[in-house]
This record gives C-alpha cells, sequence and structure tokens, in this order.
C-alpha cells in the first residue's frame, strides 16, 4: 500500500474551509474560550455520543467543575453523578484521574507535546491532536470516526477501517489533507461536515463541497463506505436486581468494581444467577446483612449496550438492616432522592427505579435522567 501523499492534499482543505465559513458550527458551547480544558471534557464526552446529547451534560459540567483545578478536587461521585446517562463510564473515571495528574505533574497546565498528552489516562492520537489543534492551534490531524467516514469515501477506501493498515493509511490522508493555516477552523470543518453532510446514512453529496473530487461520490456509491465490519449477534445477559427498600422509602444502592459493567457507579444488588428466588432473603441475610420480606417480580426492563443486550429482572421488597449491619461508607448506601447527596447510578437504573410505583418515588428519579 502506498505510503505516498495524495496529490489533491490541497484541494479537500481549499474546498472545505469556503463551505465552514458559510455552514461550520460556531456556537457549540466549548467553542468559547477553546482552552485545552473545556476542549478536552468536550472531546472526551463526544466519543461515541451525538453533539445534541452532548451539550447539556458539558454544560452542567462546566458550571460545577470548571477548570482542571476543580475536577482534580472533586470527588469520583460528583463527577460520575455528573456523567449518569452519558455511559461508557471509563471515560469518566479517566477524566478524573487526568484532571488529578495534570495538576499535580504539570502544575494545572496541560502539556503542549502530543505525545505527553497521549500519555495521559483516556486520551488517545485523535483526542490528543484535536486538543492541541483546537485550543493551541497546532497543526496536528484528528481521526474521530466523523473524519474516518470523510476520507473513506473520498479515497473510496474498499476495506474495514479497523484493520491497523487501514488505519495507519487513514492517518497518512488525515495528515497530508489538514493544511498548514487555519488549523482551528479545518479541524472542527471537518469534523461539521461528516457529523452534518457526510453521513453515515443518506449522505447530502449534493450540498457536499468536496463531491467534485470524491471518489464514492463519482462511483454513486457513498453509502459502500465505511467498509462495515461482519455484524455478530449480540449475546444477551439476564440480571436478577434487587431493588430493596426501608421504612422510609430509601433503597439499598451498591457501588459496583472499579473496571467493568458501570464501573464505580453505585448500583443496585444483583442476585446471582446460581440462587433461586426463593433463596433471595437468605442471601439478603447472609451477603447485604439485611432482612427482605417476600419479593415482589416487576416487569422486567431492557438495556442495549455496544457489545450485549441487558435483560434486568427487578426483585422488590421491603427491608431492614439487621443489628450490626449496613453502614454508611463501607461500599454500601440507603439511598432516598429527597435526603441523600449526588450519587452517580447508570441511567438504566435510574430508568428502573423511575419505573415503578409508589414508594420508588417515580417522579423523583425521572427528573435526575
Amino acid at each position: 500500500m502506498s505510503t505516498a501523499a495524495p496529490r489533491d492534499a490541497s484541494a479537500l482543505a481549499a474546498a472545505l474551509l469556503p463551505w465552514f465559513d458559510l455552514h461550520g458550527r460556531k456556537d457549540l458551547p466549548w467553542q468559547s474560550d477553546p482552552s485545552p480544558y473545556r476542549v478536552w471534557v468536550s472531546e472526551i464526552m463526544l466519543q461515541q455520543t451525538q453533539v445534541a446529547t452532548v451539550i447539556p451534560y458539558y454544560q452542567r459540567f462546566m458550571a460545577r467543575l470548571p477548570d482542571v483545578g476543580a475536577l482534580a478536587a472533586a470527588d469520583l461521585d460528583t463527577v460520575l453523578h455528573l456523567w449518569s446517562g452519558l455511559g461508557y463510564y471509563a471515560r469518566a473515571r479517566n477524566l478524573h484521574r487526568c484532571a488529578r495528574i495534570v495538576r499535580d505533574d504539570y502544575a494545572g497546565d496541560f502539556p503542549a507535546d502530543i505525545e505527553a498528552l497521549r500519555a495521559l489516562p483516556g486520551i488517545g492520537r485523535s483526542t490528543a491532536g484535536a486538543i492541541l489543534a483546537l485550543a493551541l492551534g497546532q497543526r496536528q490531524p484528528i481521526l474521530d470516526g466523523n473524519v474516518k467516514r470523510v476520507l473513506t469515501r473520498y479515497h473510496a477506501i474498499g476495506e474495514w477501517p479497523g484493520q491497523a493498515a487501514i488505519e495507519r493509511r487513514l492517518w497518512e490522508l488525515a495528515a497530508a489533507h489538514t493544511p498548514a493555516q487555519r488549523i482551528r477552523d479545518y479541524t472542527q470543518a471537518i469534523m461539521d461536515l461528516g457529523a452534518t453532510v457526510c453521513t453515515r446514512t443518506r449522505p447530502a453529496c449534493a450540498d457536499c463541497p468536496l463531491a467534485a473530487n470524491c471518489q464514492a461520490h463519482a462511483a454513486a456509491d457513498p453509502g459502500a463506505y465505511p467498509v462495515r465490519r461482519a455484524r455478530r449477534e449480540k449475546p444477551v445477559r439476564e440480571l436478577a436486581m434487587l431493588v430493596l427498600q426501608d421504612e422510609q422509602g430509601s433503597i439499598l444502592l451498591l457501588r459496583r468494581p472499579p473496571t467493568g459493567i458501570w464501573g464505580g457507579l453505585w448500583s443496585l444488588p444483583e442476585l446471582p444467577a446460581e440462587l433461586a428466588l426463593a433463596d433471595m432473603r437468605a442471601w439478603c441475610r447472609e451477603s447485604l446483612a439485611v432482612e427482605a420480606g417476600e419479593p415482589r417480580v416487576e416487569p422486567p426492563l431492557r438495556h442495549e449496550f455496544t457489545h450485549f443486550t441487558l435483560h434486568m429482572l427487578p426483585l422488590r421488597a421491603s427491608a431492614r438492616p439487621l443489628d450490626g449491619g449496613i453502614m454508611e461508607g463501607d461500599g454500601r448506601v440507603w439511598y432516598n432522592h429527597a435526603r441523600s447527596g449526588a450519587y452517580g447510578m447508570p441511567a438504566a437504573i435510574r430508568r428502573l427505579l423511575g419505573s415503578m410505583p409508589g414508594r420508588a418515588r417515580a417522579e423523583s428519579f425521572r427528573s435526575q435522567t
């Protein structure tokens, strides 16, 4: 595979920048005062998430944690609570870790060197390039999902972009097309083009400034690019989740392990798969130090993850701590929306609790999603 720069390397930017001047997005909240911190938070939030979804989360996050020092000083629960509903919670944990490293090792200033940036938790090559290009105007290429789609169509790259050799080629093309001037505008422009014109389905080729030189458009088949990986049937996982409520309507939550599904968030206890429903009360006594009543089976809920589907079966029961039972601060808490502080909960758990009538206080949980 050739590594030479394309002959039309400058033509792409020359066509794209005038389009951006007329049609590009210039009022996104992170475009105001594009500091490395603000750009970094936006780029992490935008991974796997649409702009329209990110904007209110970003605004709340910045209102509460306006700079890297505030984020580093915050506790993880605060960060996860602000992130709750965005999904891919490893992003939030890495954001928190990264802020503390920047505070402690870099005196609160993000490094302006791309390799130093890439060494920080949760910052890959494209995110590092975006921080330096958008915040500091450095000539750094980016290769997020929108840019990959534009380049694979523009050059009619007929192989799956996830292959290492194809990804290397795409990075070469991204670097070759990045101009020496107007770095911020070009970087935003190529992301905007992929997001608003060169979309995954029904690309608006008639409105695209690159159509004249786009090989996929010339072949009248832009939908064939990028080549998709063969689809695999998603596995289904089933979980019985315990909604244990005390006399005040507070619900028992457990903090999940720091890695894996919903890592570090507060969630409901899960009944081990090998136990029958009849064993639930004994398991609660032995494992949770809780005396539970007879469980009531609530309607199941379905939640889609990227790689699997989760079927949740809620089991609702009254409960009270046994003598010497659950205390605050040991990874377990009796949560009551009216009295408790901010706890990061997965959106699926909030939805599950919000779907229940009566003392689960559906309105309270819905108001937090």
